[in-house]
């Protein structure tokens, strides 16, 4: 052996002694630290590692009397759960082995509402990078009782047991680095709810629904294939289930309220299968959750996408199908903030504080007015004109304007031609010269029109297209 492998081996002993003696009996991951929220009222899931066969001991100072004991198995692993009492804090989390001088001391812990936030740009887009009153925002942003959980960004080919995150306290500094559409809407829950708010953000700009779903869920067929290779790009994962194992599968069993989605953009080249996808990923992330948590999306934003096959409208119909069809999920229409030149538009308090008025409705039955959207439930066909009926508009539809934009009606030529439109309460009555026997309609059916057709709550109308 030379001289250079004597070294290398002496090294490689040192490195192996230096971690033996500063290895500590338990350890968390990093989920699990100072100015962390806990889910209020609740049997919240804790885990880490230590030495196999010691014991843990579990205390919240929320209800000192109560020790949770748990002992590590041979792989080095432990969980336990800890009950949780109503909202509250600053309070400690301590981790004790049995010699008591084993500590991990956890401080500034709060109880609270606990809320997944992700997608692809625009929920990672941070109110530094544009935002409607900008300067005044950040200015406000002063809730030391809002904290952030924000993921490093990093693919990984193999199920992964931490990530890299660390909690923050809300301040501008860090208001204005992190999501916009998280902090507006965990802002409106706080004022509203009166409790501490988490928010665990998970986004990567540009990436597609397959990367944050487990691989085995993706078909595995030419087809999606060749939508990979074609997405392939140096700056994002486009390869099925590599977010997932990185920047979702950590996160499991966290107890959690529930899940905030903005993400579908980067699927408009393939429209068809996204309802599938969403439905087995909606699936997959409950599992993991162990828990049917609520699940609200944002549906994309008009934008001049220049789009061959009407991908982003295909996209916005997708998302209110699986809205429609798969249980505990809601969609926050965005077709008013939608920007032509922009496809991170910055008019994201509407966004965030349209999801929070859904969850204070859905989740914690706060309601005074409505708060959905409305959405084409009926359309029927009278001589030369259409009759379409809307959901959740019962106190009628409004337009400001003399036309409403992006309304369409074809005839038996299938051609599709700009349309008029009464607004009768909750009814839409359509017609346009020269069409005297309807067979489809569509409002702001395209990658970018903005629409101008309301509840009288100010909410927009989704878009649509029906065959009749």
């Amino acid at each position: 052996m030379n001289y250079l492998k004597i070294a290398f081996v002496m090294l490689v002993g040192f490195s192996a002694v230096c971690k033996a003696q500063t290895r500590t009996p338990v350890s968390l991951p990093s989920l699990f630290s100072d100015h962390m929220v806990l889910q209020q009222e609740d049997s919240v899931p804790i885990w880490g590692w230590g030495d196999a066969s010691a014991t843990v001991n579990i205390v919240g100072s929320w209800a000192p009397e109560d020790t949770v004991t748990v002992v590590v198995d041979d792989n080095v692993r432990w969980k336990g759960k800890i009950k949780t009492t109503s909202h509250g804090g600053p309070y400690t989390l301590s981790f004790r082995t049995k010699n008591y001088n084993d500590e991990i001391l956890l401080r500034d812990v709060m109880l609270g509402e606990v809320w997944v936030c992700s997608g692809q740009s625009n929920m990672e887009w941070s109110t530094a990078n544009g935002l409607t009153d900008q300067q005044k925002e950040i200015g406000a942003a002063n809730y030391p009782e809002i904290r952030f959980f924000s993921l490093a960004k990093r693919a990984s080919e193999t199920l992964q047991d931490d990530c890299r995150a660390t909690w923050e306290t809300c301040t501008p500094d860090v208001m204005q680095k992190r999501s916009a559409v998280a902090y507006f809407f965990g802002r409106h829950l706080h004022r509203n709810l009166n409790v501490p708010v988490g928010l665990i953000v998970s986004a990567w700009g540009g990436t597609a629904a397959e990367v944050w779903m487990p691989e085995q869920l993706v078909p595995d067929t030419p087809e999606q294939q060749d939508i990979t290779a074609k997405r392939k790009n140096p700056w994002w994962p486009v390869e099925a289930g590599k977010l997932y194992n990185s920047m979702v599968y950590p996160l499991f069993p966290y107890r959690i309220a529930g899940i905030i989605w903005y993400q579908g953009e980067s699927n408009r080249d393939a429209a068809q299968p996204y309802a599938s996808l969403m439905k087995h990923l909606i699936q997959a992330w409950r599992k993991g959750f162990d828990k049917e948590v609520p699940f609200y999306q944002v549906q994309i934003a008009p934008y001049n996408y220049h789009s061959p096959d009407n991908g982003p409208a295909l996209i916005r119909e997708a998302q209110e199908l699986v809205a429609r069809t798969v249980p505990r999920t809601e969609l926050v229409v965005t077709n008013d903030v939608g920007e032509f030149n922009n496809i991170h538009p910055i008019r994201k308090q509407e966004v965030g504080i349209r999801l929070g008025e859904i969850a204070l409705s859905e989740n914690y039955g706060i309601a005074d007015r409505e708060v959905r959207s409305p959405f084409l439930t009926h359309a029927q066909t009278e001589k030369n004109r259409v009759i379409l009926t809307f959901s959740h508009a019962d106190d009628g539809l409004v337009c400001a304007d003399k036309q409403i934009k992006g309304l369409q009606i074809a005839g038996e030529d299938g051609v599709f031609v700009d349309a008029k439109g009464l607004v009768k309460g909750n009814q839409l009555t359509v017609y346009a010269p020269g069409i005297k026997q309807p067979v489809a309609i569509r409002y702001c059916f395209d990658d970018s029109t903005v629409g101008n057709l309301f509840s009288r709550q100010g909410l927009p109308v989704a878009p649509f297209q029906k065959t009749l």
